[in-house]
This record gives C-alpha cells, structure tokens and sequence, in this order.
C-alpha cells in the first residue's frame, strides 16, 4: 500500500509537471503546493524506510507518523482545492488525495487504537502490582491469597 501511495503520488506530480525543471513555470503563489508535496514525499518516505528496516515502527511513532501524514494531506487538500484553477491542478489529483488521506487517516486511527490499549494494559498491571501490597507473593485468589509460609523443621 505504501509503495503504491508513493507511486500514485510521483505520478501525479510528474502528470502535474510539479517534478524536476518544470515546477519553474508555475504560476506564483503555488510554491505552497511544492512545499506540501516535498513534505509529504519525505513522509511517506520515512514510512517506506521503515516497513524495510529490521525495526519496526513502535505505535507510538507510528501513530505520530501518520498523524503528521494526515495533517500534510488536509492542508494539501485544503490548498489545492482552494487554488485548483489558478494553480491548474486537476480534479482527479484531489480526488487521489482525499482517498490516500483518508486511508491514512484509517492507519493512524488503528495505530493510535494500539497506543491507547497499550497504556491500559500498562495501567492495570500498575493497578494489579499496588493492590498486592509489598508481599511479592501475594495473590489475588484464596489459593496464592496471603503470605508464603517457610517450611518448619529440618531441612
């Protein structure tokens, strides 16, 4: 998915002439829409990284990482669409847009969900170690409930 996002995006941007010399002749005040697309390309490329890395993302840089993602791509949805005609952009590379965002949105919600679960599993272990006390052998059930008893006699 994500090497396809890349390439939806180069190829938009190259159908945009927003690639390489051609980006010289656009007219002023689109350079905001370059400044997005180059942010949004080191993003994309950050998460490319590390899908072939050997560590993996943690949810929480994930769901920053897409979180980032998402905020790039409503501020260029939101400038495109305002400056399509002046800017000569095409309908259908906003259309691509909000559909690449929205599955980004998608991703950040399930890594952010991960975050979320990940502190609540970490609070109730918290939880569960205060309530036991300092008896490290105490137990929540009538069975390990109470302090272990040292075997009388000879050894």
């Amino acid at each position: 998915m994500r090497r396809y996002a890349t390439l939806k995006l180069a190829t938009a941007l190259a159908g945009l002439g927003l690639a390489g010399p051609a980006w010289a002749q656009v007219p002023s005040g689109c350079e905001n829409l370059q400044k997005l697309v180059q942010e949004r390309q080191s993003i994309v490329q950050q998460l490319n990284a590390s899908s072939k890395a050997k560590r993996k993302l943690t949810p929480q840089q994930a769901c920053s990482t897409f979180g980032r993602l998402v905020g790039n791509g409503n501020a260029l949805i939101k400038f495109a669409t305002a400056n399509q005609d002046w800017c000569q952009i095409p309908a259908s590379f906003i259309d691509g847009m909000k559909t690449d965002n929205q599955k980004a949105t998608n991703f950040q919600g399930q890594a952010c969900n991960a975050v979320k679960q990940q502190a609540a599993m970490q609070r109730r272990a918290q939880q569960q170690a205060q309530q036991q006390g300092a008896n490290p052998f105490g137990g929540a059930d009538s069975i390990t409930g109470g302090p272990m008893r040292v075997p009388q006699g000879a050894l």
